[in-house]
This record gives C-alpha cells, sequence and structure tokens, in this order.
C-alpha cells in the first residue's frame, strides 16, 4: 500500500467537503476547489478525517493513491492558508507593476513585457522590483510563477533576471577573470 496514500488527511473545522460521483469538492474561507477523481481511486470521508483509497493493487493504482491523497491535502491547505511565491528582479532599470489584470515589466529589452494574470491569482509589487504571487491553487501559483521567470530567467555572469527570493544563481567568471591559457 502506498505510504502516502494510506494516511487520513485532517480536515479542518472551517473546511467543507463535497464528495460526488468522481470529484471532491473543497471550500474553506479563501474559496473553493473542485478536485477530479480518474481511475479506481475513491475518497470517504469519516468525522473530520478524508481517506483516499483504491481498488487494487497496480503500480499505476499506486501511483495515482499517493498523488490523489497529496492534491487533496494542497487543496485543502489553499482554501484555508492560501500559497504564495516571492520572486525578485535584478538587473539595473528593471522594475515591474501591476495595472488591472496585466503585469507589466521592463526588463531592457526593447518594449515592455505584459502577462495577462489568470483568474484566480493575485500579483503584488510592494516594490518595483518584489513580486508577490499569490492564491488558492497551488498548481497556478507555480506555473504563472514559472512562466514570469521564464521571460527573463537569471543569467549567470551577472545576475541579472527574474529568480525566486532566496534562489542561488551558480555564477560562471567571464572572459577577462578567467584569463588566457
Amino acid at each position: 500500500m502506498s505510504r502516502i496514500g494510506r494516511k487520513a488527511i485532517a480536515v479542518p473545522k472551517d473546511v467543507k467537503v463535497e464528495i460526488k460521483d468522481r470529484s471532491v469538492k473543497v471550500t474553506g474561507p479563501k474559496g473553493s476547489l473542485e478536485l477530479k477523481l480518474c481511475g479506481t481511486i475513491t475518497v470517504e470521508q469519516k468525522e473530520e478525517q478524508l481517506l483516499v483509497k483504491r481498488q487494487n493493487d497496480t503500480k499505476p493504482e499506486r501511483s495515482l493513491h499517493g498523488l490523489y491523497r497529496a492534491l487533496l491535502v494542497n487543496n485543502i491547505k489553499g482554501v484555508t492558508e492560501g500559497y504564495s511565491k516571492e520572486m525578485e528582479i535584478i538587473g539595473v532599470g528593471f522594475k515591474a507593476q501591476v495595472q488591472g489584470s496585466t503585469l507589466n515589466m521592463n526588463l531592457g529589452f526593447s518594449h515592455p513585457v505584459s502577462v495577462a494574470i489568470p483568474e484566480g491569482i493575485k500579483i503584488e509589487t510592494p516594490k518595483p522590483t518584489i513580486l508577490v504571487v499569490k492564491g488558492i491553487d497551488k498548481e497556478k501559483v507555480g506555473k504563472i510563477s514559472s512562466e514570469i521567470r521564464a521571460i527573463y530567467p537569471p543569467e549567470p555572469y551577472k545576475g541579472k533576471g527574474i529568480r525566486y527570493v532566496g534562489e542561488h544563481v551558480k555564477k560562471k567568471m567571464g572572459k577577462a577573470q578567467a584569463g588566457s591559457k
């Protein structure tokens, strides 16, 4: 049996869980998320706990068992606490600002870069060089963060670009510092 899948999921008091046919809807103070189940995975609710079960013991079913348990835990945490990722923009003249449902960034290109903010995601700019991506869906927060980072990933020589706060960028020596051999 899957070690992750067999653990019971504690449901907080302020979270309501609805189980219908092949979907589980989790509603909390920050919003609601729905998870569609596939395969022979089922979810049962016993008092203040959720149990994820599978019908057979094949390898794909075992992997889905742990996956759906982890996705349910992420949904419960999302509707109670929410998720956020902090990013920093490093470079001379690099900055970002939110205008309506669009994130506008000046990243040293000949034109400003605009990114549409998807529904359910909130982006804040406490400083022009700091971005905070917030939302209740962990997958959406991670996806939009990686899309923003991919516009100008940190380069290894000067370290310019967009990176997550706390991310370490391994720097390389330039031609001048390396010297000739």
